[in-house]
């Protein structure tokens, strides 16, 4: 029996060990998952060698990857029959600096002045991470070249290493760890396939546990799309997200430029926020050729698009030594925008090809789009193109988007108008609409109360200004009466006006004025601020103290043609204090018609005693 040959780690080495032992690693378990990423390396070096036609050592042995653990001698095993190393690659690659890639590393380390956590992991040194649970770490190898032999590396990681022949060795490589006291866990059969399924579950060769393969699900998104039936798909999205739905749709798309990827994305069919369960965390994985670095990156994807779920697979990542974080911020934006931009786009296409489909995702994640025009400035003209709304001109329950409301204008119209409701009913019967009916304008009908937000954000759409239309100065053009009724002239106009400003107080009324937009009620209440909506405008004041709360001042307009109106401004003359309770109860009404009045008590009160001062007459 030969002696061993001792020998020193290269300095770089040690202090290389020393970092990756103590310091560098966040998580002991990311040790098994390097050992199996570099015997894949081995099997897919070994794979293109066949290929290419080259001979190979023991060519009749499986391409796998085989763990076998020993809890009683607390040993973990990771064997592959990949292309091995010969003694002279075994020193190279271990011990010294020349493949390993540790002085790189180091040099990389000083630069950035401390700070592993921000360092790349393109410099090989993942086999080190073996010593951060192991006492003891032998290598036995035998390279794929027909003449090549066997050896056997050994070392405890604290300087040296031996070297020494090993008769009998089968291609590729056998790495025997003896696990510190503090690490027998690693050498538990379900410890072990607990972090093969999180971490290792995609690669590409078979791992076996005991005798027992563990990776049994493809990297479905690497397949051609038209290799893969609704079926498989369906199946992979119960396996990665642990959910029992199904899913409402996928994107399952690859890019080779900006930069290498290949991405399968699932609209879940539930949404658990709706539900009350608290904000949904991010449920996209990132992927590097099959491995996986994290299974919850938060800047993957804009936090409007957290209720995605699925894998997102690039090779051209620059991976901290750890393979835990990104170390480029910029190309973590790169892929944040090109996921972004190709999910608005398929969602833009699935609602002009199936309509049907693309309306179930988005009743159940429009409020994640709407959330996206707030906060995403962006992507927010393509997001203003999927939002969808009832319409005064189509049918109830139909909803219609901004594209196809401009598609609908006649040509003088520059305004898209919108009106916020609590419901259709209740924009349908209240006074907004009649000007636009009247004119044969359509308005977009806002039922959910953060549409007045997205509303305030988008500002326009299509150079187009979105205008309320609850807004006092709208320009809308004049109509014939279609009563034929007179109205009232000018002078009386404008002295009914003047005496309802002095019986409402300017606390309540900014303006009260006669106008041309009214065609069945007597009076509208109408918003002052131009561009803010009336609900909005109650929103605003609903998040104010109780000292701070009044009534919304707005400009209250008159109908000059309705009979209320002109038997107001006679009554005014012949009974001054019931004339003042017609006319606030006229302005409480118009209130209440635009979901204002706050308090209705007394607007009820005062209703009984106009009644009863009329049924004395």
């Amino acid at each position: 029996m030969s002696t061993p040959e001792r020998h020193a780690f290269q300095a770089e080495v040690r202090q290389l060990l020393d970092i990756v032992v103590h310091a560098l690693y966040t998580d002991r378990e990311i040790f098994l998952r390097e050992l199996v990423s570099n015997a894949s390396d081995a099997l897919e070096k070994l794979r293109h060698l066949q290929l290419a036609g080259e001979k190979v050592f023991d060519d009749h042995l499986p391409l796998e990857i085989n763990i076998t653990t020993d809890d009683t001698a607390g040993v973990i095993t990771i064997q592959d029959f990949g292309v091995g190393m010969t003694r002279a690659e075994l020193m190279e690659n271990l011990g010294t600096i020349a493949h390993s890639g540790s002085k790189a590393f180091l040099q990389a380390l000083k630069e950035k002045g401390g700070g592993a956590e921000n360092l790349i992991g393109q410099f090989g040194v993942g086999f080190y991470s073996a010593f951060m649970v192991a006492q003891e770490v032998k290598v036995f190898t035998r390279s794929s070249q027909l003449d090549a032999e066997g050896a056997v590396w050994t070392s405890d990681g604290s300087g040296e290493y031996s070297l020494e022949p090993a008769e009998g060795q089968r291609r590729g490589c056998k790495i025997v760890l003896r696990l510190k006291d503090d690490a027998r866990e690693f050498a538990k059969a379900d410890r072990v396939r607990a972090i093969l399924e999180r971490y290792s579950n995609y690669v590409a060769f078979p791992v076996t546990l005991n005798g027992d393969r563990v990776n049994k699900v493809e990297a479905l998104w690497l397949k051609q799309k038209s290799d893969i039936t609704p079926e498989q798909y369906q199946e992979f999205y119960r396996f990665q997200t642990h959910l029992p739905d199904q899913p409402l749709g996928w994107l399952h798309f690859s890019a080779d430029a900006p930069l290498a990827l290949n991405a399968l994305l699932f609209v879940p069919g539930l949404n658990p926020e709706k539900f009350g369960f608290g904000r949904t965390p991010p449920g996209v994985a990132l992927y590097c050729r099959k491995v996986l670095i994290d299974p919850a990156p938060k800047e993957l994807l804009p936090e409007w698009l957290r209720f995605l779920r699925g894998v997102v697979d690039s090779a051209d990542l620059p991976l901290n030594i750890s393979r835990e974080s990104m170390q480029n911020s910029a190309l973590m934006q790169k892929l944040n925008r090109v996921l972004t931009k190709r999910f608005l786009k398929y969602l833009d296409e699935l609602a002009t090809k199936d309509a049907v489909a693309f309306g179930k995702i988005y009743q159940a994640f429009n409020h994640y789009l709407k959330e996206g025009i707030a906060a995403d400035y962006e992507h927010r003209t393509a997001l203003a193109g999927l939002l969808r709304f009832e319409s005064s001109t189509q049918p109830a329950g139909q909803l219609t988007g901004l594209a196809d409301y401009v598609s609908r204008q006649s040509a003088g119209q520059k305004e898209i108008y919108f009106l916020q409701a609590r419901d259709r009913a209740a924009a349908e019967s209240g006074p907004y609409l009649e000007a636009f009916k009247a004119r044969g304008l359509e308005v977009l009908l806002c039922v959910d109360p953060i549409d007045d937000f997205v509303m305030s954000q988008l500002t326009s759409f299509q150079d187009k200004p979105l205008v309320p239309a609850d807004q006092a100065d709208l320009k809308l053009a004049d109509l014939p009466d279609p009563t034929g009724a007179a109205p009232l002239s000018a002078e009386a106009l404008t002295a009914l006006c003047a005496w309802l400003k002095e019986i409402l107080g300017e606390q309540r009324v900014a303006s009260v004025e006669g106008g041309s937009r009214l065609v069945d009620s007597p009076a509208i209440a109408l918003n002052a601020d131009a561009g803010v909506s009336a609900n909005m405008r109650r929103i605003l004041r609903a998040m104010k103290t109780d000292e701070q709360a009044a009534p919304p001042a707005v400009v209250l307009q008159v109908n000059p043609r309705h009979p209320l109106v002109k038997n107001l401004d006679t009554l005014r003359a012949k009974d001054a204090d019931l004339a003042r309770l017609v006319g606030e109860q006229l302005y409480d009404n118009a209130l209440l018609a635009g979901g204002l009045l706050e308090d209705s008590r007394r607007l009820v009160q005062r209703s009984y005693a106009i009644l009863e001062r009329v049924s004395q007459n």
